[in-house]
């Protein structure tokens, strides 16, 4: 099956459903697809406090109030995988159910994936104790011990949320420097049930009856060993882009991050890139929605001036 559009936003986070709703609003036939629920990371945090206009509010809410926008002026939601983009006079992007999107511009804002840890018990605990969304799960850990691994705002945060569940949060750093802002360190550092660990790394997942049982960690100058009587492990080490369908395009750097210019341009013509998935300093919901917006007056602009429309 083969579907034409004007525009093709692949990706609804933030950048995405911001793109959709300057794009549809200047009259493009625009499609956003996405493989899972709308949203992005926002369905991953608990609270959102930099968005301007709003105090605090669940990251849910805000993806749920964005998505209602970003379909309002007439962009359409469609499911599917990418697999791969074909560059041409009108851009080809193959879902994994055999669908065929086509149109002469296309943005790519998928974000980024969790990182893991890469130790052993890992995968095979992967939902049975060990997740990548406090938010999605932490209820789970209801009077239980659990471990938060990371040094940034993501692990911090998480760790303060899931106080509301847990009975204790050990807060694994690799270093002894944090990667956070000032005030949701304050925060941690004053909340009891969170016990900081610095210096330390996992070395592995402990097995109890095919759930997560403990966790073994190292000191990174004594060597020193412990376990961790931990029910949930919620690691929070950083994301790698997801462009793999990008792979034959010269498009990405080394680590596989989306080349753009200030436009949200890229080497190949009329396709883009915006939020997570580009190179920058700054990964931040305003930020996304900021390069969404520049990359849809873009791709109208460029196709006004080549007579598309």
């Amino acid at each position: 099956m083969t579907k034409d559009y004007d525009f093709i936003i692949i990706g609804a986070g933030p950048a995405g459903m911001t793109a959709a709703v300057y794009a549809s609003r200047a009259g493009m036939k625009t499609a956003l697809l996405e493989a899972g629920a709308p949203g992005g990371k926002l369905l991953k945090t608990h609270k959102i406090s930099n968005w301007p206009g709003i105090k605090e509010e669940p990251g849910s809410q805000l993806a749920m109030d964005m998505f209602e926008h970003s379909t309002s002026f007439g962009a359409v939601y469609e499911y599917g995988n990418v697999t791969e983009i074909r560059d041409g006079e009108r851009k080809q992007v193959l879902c994994e159910d055999g669908t065929i999107f086509t149109a002469p511009a296309v943005l790519v804002a998928t974000g980024t994936k969790e990182r893991l840890l890469n130790i052993p018990g890992e995968q095979e605990h992967i939902g049975k104790g060990i997740s990548y969304c406090a938010v999605c799960d932490g209820a789970f850990f209801r009077d239980k011990e659990t471990a938060v691994i990371g040094g940034g705002n993501s692990a911090l945060e998480e760790a303060v949320y899931l106080t509301q569940f847990a009975s204790k949060v050990y807060l694994i750093m690799r270093r002894d420097v944090f990667r956070a802002e000032k005030a949701v360190i304050d925060t941690v550092l004053s909340n009891p049930k969170i016990e900081l660990l610095q210096n330390y790394i996992p070395l592995q997942v402990l097995d109890n009856e095919g759930r997560v049982g403990g966790l073994e960690i190292s000191h990174t100058k004594s060597g020193e060993t412990k376990v961790l009587p931990v029910s949930g492990i919620f690691p929070y080490i950083g994301a790698d882009p997801i462009t793999g369908f990008l792979k034959d395009l010269p498009v990405l750097d080394k680590q596989g991050y989306m080349v753009v210019n200030s436009n949200m341009e890229t080497a190949v013509p009329l396709l883009f890139g915006a939020g997570d998935v580009c190179q920058k300093e700054l990964r931040q919901v305003v930020t996304a929605a900021s390069d969404g917006a520049i990359a849809a007056q873009t791709a109208f602009r460029k196709l006004q001036e080549s007579g598309f429309f």
